[in-house]
């Protein structure tokens, strides 16, 4: 059973080609705004036992440009559950797997098992 969910914001021009990648092959998804909702505690537990904190944090952002973020000690879970808008994007989701950025490859595995 295939549960997609793409985490992301509309500006995003990955997120939309990743909405996009799933919609041609007629794969059903759920998609998250980080501009609406974020990411709750143990959602963001799930996906770091694919992807790291270090590596979910845009740290060429703007939100990360901003808040300064480059000159603060801080706990990066803290950072992520508080501001969804420090994610990279998109997160995309199946089940307990998740990738980073446009990963069509990995995806296209995914619909095929």
């Amino acid at each position: 059973m295939i549960n997609i969910q793409i985490i992301g914001t509309k500006k995003c021009n990955d997120t939309r080609k990743a909405e996009r990648f799933f919609k041609e092959r007629g794969a059903n998804y759920q998609f998250r705004d980080l501009n609406e909702k974020g990411i709750a505690k143990g959602e963001l537990n799930n996906i770091e036992r694919s992807i790291s904190l270090d590596e979910l944090l845009d740290k060429e952002g703007k939100q990360y440009k901003k808040r300064n973020l480059a000159f603060m000690v801080f706990s990066l879970e803290e950072e992520l559950l508080n501001d969804p808008l420090l994610f990279k994007t998109p997160i995309v989701r199946n089940g307990k797997t998740a990738t980073l950025g446009y990963q069509p490859e990995v995806w296209k595995d995914w619909l095929t098992k």
